[in-house]
């Protein structure tokens, strides 16, 4: 008999994949505008909630578009950032308390400023931008509301397949097969995640009591000109380059951390191995290969 898992955001980029590798173990309930439930209307999803028998609640769902984000700020609490981000996620944190069921919170590399060499689970966040600010007051509202609460920080996750959303990887490869040239930024340190990864570790943690923060990232830091350089060596491209700074890429934009060099050695001491982006790349290409 399968497990239920009441799940938000699962019909996006992360969660799809999570549904689609998990789902002979796991029964997931959907709680998105895709299903017409809106988590920023309490009652709705308190209704909802207290239909399902399952413990754990998996909160995916977010306002992840970084600029769109940074628009809402003059809104504040009123904007769409702060409504999804925060108000839904505390929705979910005051249900779960009432109910009894375990909440396990997706949040971000973004929560942090960059000007750290590398970050781990005891670092404190500071976030430099409105997305990185809605996700840090979510963590708070999630560690506060239980202490059997868990906050699982990802970052540029990326996956082979998936038509509604393109990735980092995904785009960078079109531009690649387009001959297209492709601005790279220098100085602005990630640590992209395989989103298969990320699925096997969160089977981990929904069979598990794992409370805290974990770090649920790849097992490489390095520039996005490095990343390209990666995507066009493995897809023998010879990518046309244009070498660029977060000052003038996101002139216009919200500000982006230099270093965003996250560690995941605490989730590597419970047995999960994460790919390496070079690694990570290899599966990519499989994936792509097998389906055309």
């Amino acid at each position: 008999m399968k497990t239920p898992i009441l799940v938000t955001g699962l019909s996006g980029l992360v969660g799809t994949r999570i549904a689609q590798l998990l789902q002979d173990k796991y029964d997931f309930a959907d709680l998105s505008l895709a299903t017409g439930i809106d988590i920023t209307n309490f009652d709705q999803t308190e209704r909802e909630i207290n239909k399902s028998p399952a413990n754990i609640i998996l909160h995916m769902a977010a306002k992840t578009d970084v600029d769109a984000c940074e628009d809402d700020k003059i809104l504040g609490e009123d904007g769409l950032a702060w409504v999804i981000n925060v108000t839904g996620t505390e929705n979910i944190v005051n249900i779960a308390k009432k109910t009894g069921k375990k909440v396990i919170y997706i949040s971000t590399d973004f929560v942090f400023d960059g000007t750290s060499e590398f970050y781990t689970e005891k670092d404190i966040p500071n976030p430099v931008n409105w997305y990185g600010c809605t996700k840090y007051e979510g963590e708070k509202l999630v560690l506060g509301g239980s202490s059997n609460a868990t906050i699982l920080r990802i970052a540029y996750p990326y996956r082979s397949h998936f038509a509604e959303k393109k990735d980092f990887a995904r785009r960078i490869l079109e531009k690649l097969q387009k001959k297209e040239k492709i601005l790279a930024l220098t100085d602005h340190v990630i640590t992209p995640t395989f989103i298969d990864d990320i699925a096997k570790a969160i089977d981990l943690f929904l069979e598990k009591e794992l409370p805290g923060i974990y770090h649920l990232v790849g097992s490489q830091s390095l520039t996005v000109l490095e990343a390209v350089k990666l995507i066009a060596q493995n897809f023998g491209f010879t990518p046309i380059i244009e070498p660029v700074t977060r000052a003038i890429y996101f002139k216009n934009g919200a500000f982006r951390p230099f270093k965003l060099a996250l560690k995941n050695d605490k989730i590597s001491r419970l047995g999960i191995k994460i790919n390496t982006f070079e690694s990570g790349l290899l599966e990519f290409k499989k994936q792509l290969e097998r389906k055309n």
